[in-house]
């Protein structure tokens, strides 16, 4: 089973963390063809265009792409990934593991997988002034006058469909049918700001109750996005699956990722019909690059469910383990997690788990 997958490390510290950790997975023996096109900093170096065609043909032919971080340079080939690929179901697990430095008092139960709609809501990019809507003739009900009589002000479009909502809905149910073979609760829990954005969030919100019905051994409960936030962070435990609209998933995911010790330590993939990628959730840290600290828990964590997807199955969960084994020893955590360790040696004691 021959699989390729494109290797994108990003910049600034980024690279530091996927480096040790690709050569690590290039160890593991696996039938996996890895291909490093030229992308932002390094192709602009070879011929000024930062995603030139051939590392856009390089992405079309691979199976899968693992990406570090962006701060600019990369940019063009993350959003063809996500854009271009249709990858419109962001998965970001987060479970706490023995050696994760969490804030809170007792982080045992934590195990939940956020699912974000990756491609809709508010990340459209249409924007503009608001007194360009003036022939659309929109009427405030709030504000009780037209939105274009607002005064000097700008305007962003938020947009759900039907077809949107179906595929990320449905995504989150398969993932729980998928945790409840594995033992877990198997729920859904969909938020949203359906009372006040009724035909919007409202049409998620209706959409979600009739996957719902579709999947009747998998538990569901829908709640306003305030009230979600409130008992994610209150009653962590007492979540399974997360679905909710790109913007909202966006930023909960991130404080999900606090609850368990901090987004060097949460992991992400993003899924369409036929393509995926893989990705930290952290950014580039720049105030950390060439330092060789970084934490790569995100990146190993991320490459283990590129494993998954791409069939290595046992390898995927192998290294998962060895991760959380290494942050559980202690003996080789980064200082983001309270030790002294450079992301090498982390590297090096994740691999000496796996033997």
């Amino acid at each position: 089973m021959n699989k390729s997958v494109v290797v994108i490390p990003g910049e600034d510290a980024a690279p530091e963390a996927m480096e040790p950790s690709v050569a690590l997975l290039q160890r593991l023996g696996l039938a996996i063809r890895w291909e490093f096109p030229a992308v932002g900093e390094a192709a602009m170096r070879e011929g000024g265009d930062p995603f030139p065609d051939s590392a856009r043909a390089a992405i079309d032919a691979a199976d899968a792409t693992l990406f570090g971080a962006t701060s600019g340079a990369s940019a063009r080939a993350l959003f063809y990934l996500r854009w271009g690929k249709r990858t419109y179901a962001n998965l970001r697990p987060l479970r706490w593991s023995q050696g994760f430095r969490s804030s809170l008092a007792d982080p045992s139960g934590v195990d939940l997988a956020l699912v974000r709609e990756n491609l809709e809501d508010l990340y459209l990019f249409a924007e503009g002034e608001i007194a360009d809507l003036a022939p659309l003739e929109l009427h405030s009900f709030t504000a009780g006058k037209p939105v274009h009589e607002l005064g000097d002000g700008r305007f962003a479009i938020k947009a759900i469909t039907r077809a949107g909502s179906e595929r990320v809905i449905r995504f989150a149910f398969e993932t729980a049918r998928r945790r409840r073979a594995e033992g877990k609760p198997g729920r859904v829990t969909l938020g949203a700001k359906f009372n006040m954005l009724p035909r919007t969030d409202g049409l998620f919100r209706d959409v979600g109750k009739e996957i719902a019905a579709q999947y009747p051994d998998i538990a569901y409960e829908c709640l306003l996005i305030d009230d979600l936030a409130h008992r994610l962070i209150a009653r962590p435990a007492s979540f399974d699956v997360l679905v909710m609209p790109n913007l909202y998933g966006d930023i909960l995911s991130d404080a999900a990722a606090g609850l368990v010790g901090g987004l060097g330590l949460a992991p992400s993939g993003c899924y369409g019909d036929d393509y995926a990628y893989f990705e930290s959730v952290h950014g580039t840290a720049p105030d950390i690059a060439g330092r060789h600290i970084i934490n790569p828990t995100a990146t190993l964590l991320s490459a283990a469910m590129m494993l998954d997807y791409l069939g290595f199955t046992d390898a995927g969960a192998a290294l998962e383990r060895a991760v959380r084994t290494t942050c559980a020893q202690g003996a080789a955590l980064t200082p983001d997690q309270g030790g002294t360790a450079t992301t090498e040696r982390f590297c090096a004691a994740v691999e000496a788990n796996l033997q």
